[in-house]
């Protein structure tokens, strides 16, 4: 344990293309996050949108994101090249990001949200195939930790960027849209400067048709047990959206409820590298089991009305159980998928993880609506016990 906590401080161990990705991510996120944690209410308050057309428009711009993605990873593992076709899907989020503050309709904002998700599932398989191109096998654990821990650190500065930018700027919000337009192109010149493909291994071979069933056979039984349990677990992981909503049911003043996403993503972006390190030293299994059992306590102290404090303690724990997770589900599909089908495999990955999250978040507010917070928050420490029963059989990946 000792050499583990001390690795997490040898920065240089830690392959310059992966940093170099997980700023890129840095940035992107805060643009984004910024923009996204403004966009419902400007729809609402300036263009007099209604709460249906910000839904539908959300669904679609998710629905599209999560689609793209599996194309995106199995052009990369056609082509043998991943660099170029994340630093495309980052560069188009990135000139969609003017549109916002000059869209005089909500027809504008909907294109444009519609091309940045476009953009989101574009880069995301490639650039997560990348991460294990460039990184040795023993520490991909902590590559994928850090990608997420920088990540997140975006997802958290971005909103409370805007918090800070609508107080100095009286509520603009063209001028704070503006701001946001910096950091997505400071990412988009990170990943064309910073980021070197390494070549092609020799005799890797060439992949000629990414989805017929010959290479999807070849992603390997291990691979497809990853994605199961995955998905099995995600059905437990629904919307974040209603930590909020918990947080608002026992009485937390509406004002702050938004500190509920702050103390969530603190958790999370601090745990998240150090479980990567902890990972490629004693394993991912033990880890994994930890991160299940945690959402399964934050699961029921969410469940029963315990008040603020019992609140914020699961929401807490759910960050810490994101933390110890998500970072090591990426590293089990790298381990598990052959090198000339990561690109596809991380898209049928993430495909899969955005169709059960959609389900999760639906099978959630029907029970909310129909049983109440405790039956949801039940609902997932059911899901999670099922996922840890048959996380045993995802052991088999490689050597972790």
């Amino acid at each position: 344990m000792p050499n583990a906590l001390r690795s997490l401080f040898r920065f240089r161990d830690v392959p310059r293309g992966v940093w170099a990705l997980g700023l890129v991510s840095l940035f992107m996120d805060i643009s984004s996050e910024m923009i996204h944690a403004l966009l419902p209410l400007y729809l609402v308050t300036v263009l007099g949108a209604s709460t249906l057309t910000v839904g539908i428009i959300e669904g679609i711009a998710e629905a599209t994101a999560s689609i793209t993605k599996i194309f995106s990873g199995a052009l990369s593992d056609y082509l043998g090249k991943r660099k170029w076709i994340a630093a495309f899907g980052y560069g188009l989020a990135a000139i969609t990001k003017p549109v916002f503050p000059l869209a005089a309709s909500i027809t504008w904002l909907t294109a444009a949200r519609f091309v940045d998700r476009i953009g989101k599932g574009i880069r995301g398989a490639p650039r997560d195939a990348l991460i294990a191109d460039l990184t040795p096998e023993g520490q991909r654990g902590s590559a994928y930790g850090l990608r997420q821990s920088l990540d997140t650190v975006g997802a958290l500065l971005g909103p409370l960027l805007a918090i800070v930018f609508m107080a100095v700027l009286a509520n603009n919000f063209t001028y704070v849209f503006w701001i946001a337009v910096i950091p997505a192109f400071v990412s988009v010149a990170i990943i064309v400067f910073g980021v070197h493909e390494p070549e092609r291994p020799a005799g890797l071979r060439q992949v000629k048709a990414p989805f017929s069933r010959a290479e999807l056979a070849r992603l390997g039984t291990a691979y497809w047990l990853v994605v199961g349990v995955s998905a099995i677990f995600t059905l437990a992981r629904f919307s974040e959206a209603f930590l909020l909503l918990r947080a608002q049911s026992v009485g937390l003043p509406l004002a702050i409820v938004p500190v509920v996403m702050v103390v969530m993503n603190v958790v999370y972006a601090l745990s998240a590298w150090p479980a990567g390190v902890l990972s490629d030293q004693m394993g991912r299994y033990r880890l994994l089991i930890g991160g299940f059992a945690l959402l399964i306590v934050a699961d029921l102290m969410l469940a029963f009305d315990g008040g603020v404090v019992m609140v914020m303690i699961g929401v807490a724990l759910w960050g810490l159980h994101m933390g110890l997770t998500q970072g090591l589900l990426s590293a089990m599909v790298a381990d598990a998928a052959p090198p000339e089908l990561r690109g596809t495999a991380f898209g049928m990955f993430n495909l899969v993880s955005g169709v059960a999250l959609l389900a999760a978040s639906v099978v959630a507010g029907a029970l909310w609506d129909f049983v109440g917070p405790g039956g949801t928050f039940l609902a997932g420490a059911v899901f999670t016990a099922v996922a840890l029963v048959a996380l045993p059989l995802a052991r088999r990946i490689s050597k972790h």
